[in-house]
């Protein structure tokens, strides 16, 4: 089939009530953050995933960036993370010291092999960062045993995981602290924007403090102290009210937005099984799928460039995804010298398919099958 028009890759959903919310918003008199639209948010997530204690941040890397120094991570302490990831998950932790220690990705989806972390803790370990990929759940019972056990934490890296669960719990509730994205390439968005969950109360207080540029101002305006000052090391992480009020409207229609991503990613599903050429992505049984992508195995590098070329051709703009972080030009210098042969194996063929919103698929999925070979 050929296709008239350009096929994006992503494309920003808008619920309706954006602008609208954006006008109370500045009609409030209140924009500089944590308002009206800001606590809606965090109330949200608080309630419909059990968090604890949620604070709307500028972006998911601020968010992570949070967990960093609420661990209090210095030169020399080591954190585990996949290599399989944005470089955001590692940035956060070097900024603040760290070294990072890679581990592989499991042999049948990319999230972090959690049967690999024990042999990777040192008595300089602080923490294991976990990335739920495509929102789909890693093995969460057995990383916070090994947590437990070596007196370690875990942040839940969830910027693909809004709505999605692990034995019925929400991601992003079962780690010590956790980071969302509402990145225009997610499931509900607001241009840039995060979200710092905290799941081990002893962070709430000094998380709002270096939320608020290391002030306890947020203690002032609840009446709780007569006065405020600089009591912490912090930074603008906190968000304006004109991004808490975009993030309300699509939060108000997540329900719709899931159904429809779920649509998509089931048709993706339902074409791509009959092509012996790609491999499916496969959700666990302890997890659910909130369709943060669809994405396709090809057998190698070269076949994914192939897959891709054919699919440009037709005006339709699959991607490839992360370059593993152990072998990138910052930090291949850097590592142990182990071999990571999963997180390699996805970085050269794994391949996301265009998945929004308003995504005609009939486009997508008509086409010849020569592309594939």
């Amino acid at each position: 089939m050929e296709v008239n028009t350009v096929i994006p890759f992503n494309k920003p959903y808008l619920t309706g009530n954006e602008t609208k919310y954006i006008e109370e918003a500045v009609a409030s008199g209140k924009i500089s953050g944590n308002g009206i639209f800001t606590q809606k948010c965090q109330h949200f997530f608080q309630e419909r995933y059990g968090i604890q204690k949620a604070l709307l941040t500028t972006s998911c890397t601020d968010a992570l960036e949070m967990c960093a120094i609420l661990l209090n991570i210095k030169e020399g302490d080591e954190v585990i993370m996949p290599s399989y990831t944005f470089v955001s998950t590692a940035n956060a932790f070097v900024l603040r010291g760290a070294k990072i220690v890679f581990a592989d990705s499991r042999t049948d989806q990319p999230n972090i092999d959690e049967n690999t972390l024990e042999d990777l803790i040192t008595s300089k370990t602080k923490a294991i960062v976990v990335v739920h990929y495509a929102g789909v759940a890693c093995e969460m019972d057995t990383i916070m045993a090994l947590a437990k056990k070596y007196g370690i934490y875990v942040v839940e890296d969830a910027a693909q995981a809004i709505e999605s669960f692990y034995k019925g719990k929400a991601l992003g509730s079962i780690g010590h602290l956790s980071a969302f994205s509402f990145h225009e390439t997610k499931n509900v968005i607001s241009g840039e924007g995060g979200l710092l969950g905290i799941n081990d109360e002893q962070f709430i207080e000094r998380a709002e403090i270096i939320w608020e540029k290391g002030t306890n101002r947020s203690a002032f305006f609840r009446g709780e102290i007569d006065k405020y000052g600089w009591v912490d090391v912090g930074s603008s992480f906190l968000p304006s009210e004109i991004i808490a009020a975009f993030l309300w409207a699509q939060l108000e229609n997540l329900d719709d937005i899931q159904q429809r991503r779920k649509e998509i990613w089931n048709t993706y599903y339902q074409f791509f099984k009959e092509e012996e050429k790609v491999s499916l992505p496969m959700v666990p049984d302890y997890a659910t799928n909130n369709a943060h992508m669809f994405y396709v195995l090809l057998a190698s590098l070269k076949k994914r460039n192939e897959f891709i070329s054919g699919y440009k051709e037709r005006a339709i703009n699959p991607v490839f995804h992360y370059v593993s972080l152990h072998s990138s030009p910052y930090f291949k210098d850097k590592h142990d010298g182990r071999k990571l042969p999963n997180c390699d194996k996805y970085a050269d063929t794994l391949v996301r398919m265009p998945l929004f919103y308003e995504l005609d698929q009939k486009c997508v999925l008509n086409i010849n099958s020569d592309s594939l070979k």
